[in-house]
């Protein structure tokens, strides 16, 4: 879905997809980027009822021999290996090489795979930053992400503020963020399906062309793969409520 509001204009939005996995939006405050959720003396101590579940479950299937404790180990540390650093070195990647850009924009799954990213069966489309056009990713449902590339999707992105706010007034959100669009510039909002995700490819910061590429990963925060800043910049500001 892709939307070009200006900056006052209020929009409609619609969104006819169901999503078939769990949602867990339960963070409802504002966008805050110094926010940080402190821990709970039990959070990790804890049994709960999921955990003896999952205790129990996973150990009966190891008993029984359809898997191994080797596998689910194995499983936790690939998930653990999912963080937004492998989102930055496939943009610094496409900001050296342009085949690999165009690749990476043609056809996502196998670019990514080139360079060590299985992403599984998502559908991933890669939208391209331009001096015309900037993209920014939302999941108006819950939220869906990127995890395989990008790891877990921050506490704002779940937020409803901005699930709700950045399809009716982009630039406002974007604002919030630090991120001033000109009015001749084209902001497009994408809305992140069950079986549809994005990434976004930010323009490469001016100056930097003599950079390497490893050089170059340390510019590209998750927010710009996400869309809400540019590369070189951090988020700012917080997306008032409702």
């Amino acid at each position: 879905m892709s939307s070009t509001p200006g900056p006052n204009e209020p929009r409609a939005h619609e969104h006819g997809h169901e999503h078939n996995h769990h949602h867990d939006h339960d963070h409802m405050h504002p966008y805050d980027p110094n926010h940080k959720h402190p821990n709970r003396p039990d959070q990790d101590d804890s049994m709960t009822y999921y955990k003896v579940m999952e205790s129990a479950v996973r150990e009966l299937l190891i008993e029984k021999g359809l898997i191994t404790a080797e596998q689910v180990q194995r499983q936790i540390e690939a998930m653990d290996e999912r963080t937004p650093a492998n989102g930055a070195r496939i943009v610094a990647r496409a900001w050296v090489d342009p085949a690999f850009k165009q690749r990476l924009l043609e056809s996502p799954k196998q670019a990514i795979a080139e360079i060590g990213h299985d992403i599984g069966p998502m559908h991933l489309i890669v939208l391209e930053n331009t001096p015309e056009v900037h993209n920014v990713v939302v999941c108006t449902l819950c939220s869906c992400y990127p995890r395989g590339i990008l790891g877990l999707p921050p506490d704002w992105y779940k937020s409803r503020a901005y699930r709700s706010r950045v399809v009716r007034e982009p630039r406002t959100v974007l604002r919030e963020f630090g991120t001033e669009i000109s009015a001749n510039r084209e902001v497009r909002v994408h809305d992140s399906t069950a079986d549809m995700r994005y990434m976004v490819l930010p323009m490469q910061p001016a100056g930097t062309d003599g950079l390497s590429e490893e050089a170059l990963v340390s510019l590209v925060g998750r927010d710009a793969v996400v869309g809400v800043v540019e590369a070189g910049k951090g988020g700012q500001g917080s997306p008032a409520a409702e």
